[in-house]
């Protein structure tokens, strides 16, 4: 039998800054998503970023490359991201699974995505949390339904509530706002006739949390 999960918690180091955690989280074992995975990705930007943004999980190109957002996702985020006038660099972007959950097409030569299951969600949120201290935001921006129930809650709906500057639940007054809006995925996933409309929708929930 492999080893029980236990969730992240215990994976992470004591005391240090994002470099330590970075170190740290490809030991990670809180989950089995790590038995499948190349790697596992941690966030990318800087301490004392403004804004920290989370998606779901790496993909493809990013378990790969060992870096979020690298793929095509990834340059929606960042036209997006130009379009709303917010420097990426500015910006620390992560995920909240580290982990690519995926399953192999017929061939078994192309990986497909696979959301996360709200248990492998519940045990890798120690990390996102620790970024979260470690980058000290102003706003956390949501990028799908995934990163926005894992920070929200199970209930929360992007559809009823993107777009809006939320309080991040059990944070202190001082705590970072939160700002749910959708996954750039989900724009090259749109109809063609409608991908334009939805990357506009995308740049205008950024221009909520824009400088």
């Amino acid at each position: 039998m492999g080893q029980q999960a236990t969730g992240a918690e215990a994976y992470l180091p004591e005391g240090g800054g994002l470099a330590a955690l970075r170190e740290a989280v490809d030991g990670c074992r809180g989950c089995g998503l790590y038995r499948d995975a190349t790697q596992a990705v941690f966030g990318a930007g800087p301490a004392g970023a403004r804004l920290l943004l989370a998606g779901e999980q790496p993909g493809d190109a990013e378990d790969r490359r060992g870096a979020p957002f690298v793929g095509p996702a990834g340059r929606v985020l960042d036209d997006a991201l130009e379009a709303a006038g917010i420097p990426r660099d500015e910006a620390y972007v992560t995920n909240v699974v580290k982990h690519f959950k995926f399953t192999r097409d017929a061939r078994g030569s192309r990986r497909i995505h696979r959301t996360p299951s709200r248990t492998e969600v519940v045990a890798c949120r120690p990390w996102l949390d620790a970024e979260i201290a470690a980058v000290g935001p102003e706003v956390v921006v949501c990028l799908g339904a995934t990163a926005a129930k894992a920070v929200l809650g199970p209930g929360f709906r992007v559809t009823r509530e993107r777009g809006r500057l939320l309080p991040l639940p059990d944070a202190p007054g001082d705590g970072p706002s939160v700002l749910a809006t959708v996954h750039p995925s989900s724009v090259l996933r749109s109809d063609p006739e409608q991908r334009r409309a939805a990357f506009d929708a995308l740049v205008e929930d950024l221009r909520v949390v824009a400088p």
